[in-house]
């Protein structure tokens, strides 16, 4: 469940993501998709880099681990592809809290997640997004998105929307709006800071 409102297929937004032909991580390029994350507002992201050297991308996300662990950060791999990989930024202590609530459970369950724990979900995630013939979009509840709009997605992603925005909008649309309007002003004003010359660091808000 990755920006719906751009694209149905998943796997094709990511694709849409990669950094074409990029030999490193720019930091304009985690703070386009990550920068709510980065400041607090929103439990986790997803970017992709294009780049078939597996052990720069461990080595790198090394590094930017260590930095993020800091300010109550993470950043791991999900998947390996062929030529791209799925990147992950969340807040662990915000996803926790997220997969506790009993809407969300309910949809883990309906999915194989035995365990609760946020890193013990995001390993079944990875398992999931490696083994599965079809993408698992209870990714949404891992990106933040209100359950009631993953399970609307789930169930059905044309019927009974009510906003496309950020994902699409099945359950609290005065909620969702008020959600994408502080989201997009995060990223806005991320993008300047960046443009600027601050660097990522700077930019990440302990929790």
């Amino acid at each position: 469940m990755v920006r719906y409102e751009k694209n149905n297929s998943a796997e094709n937004q990511t694709n849409e993501k990669c950094l074409r032909g990029e030999k490193k991580m720019p930091t304009s390029e985690i703070v386009e998709y990550c920068a709510p994350t980065l400041a607090g507002i929103k439990t986790g992201s997803l970017f992709s880099i294009r780049n078939n050297d597996r052990n720069y991308v461990v080595q790198r996300l090394r590094k930017l681990n260590h930095l993020m662990r800091q300010y109550g950060l993470r950043i791991v791999p999900l998947k390996y592809a062929k030529d791209y990989t799925l990147i992950y930024v969340y807040r662990p202590k915000y996803l926790d809290k997220d997969l506790h609530d009993p809407r969300a459970i309910d949809i883990l369950n309906e999915n194989g997640y035995s365990d609760k724990n946020a890193d013990l979900c995001v390993c079944h995630l990875v398992k999931r997004l490696k083994d599965s013939a079809d993408f698992p979009h209870e990714i949404g509840l891992f990106l933040g998105y209100p359950p009631e709009d993953v399970k609307g997605f789930i169930n059905n992603p044309n019927v009974g929307v009510k906003y496309v925005g950020c994902w699409k909008v099945y359950g609290d649309k005065k909620n969702a709006l008020m959600r994408f309007k502080l989201i997009n002003k995060c990223t806005e004003i991320y993008k300047e800071k960046v443009r600027c010359g601050i660097p990522l660091e700077e930019l990440m808000v302990k929790t």
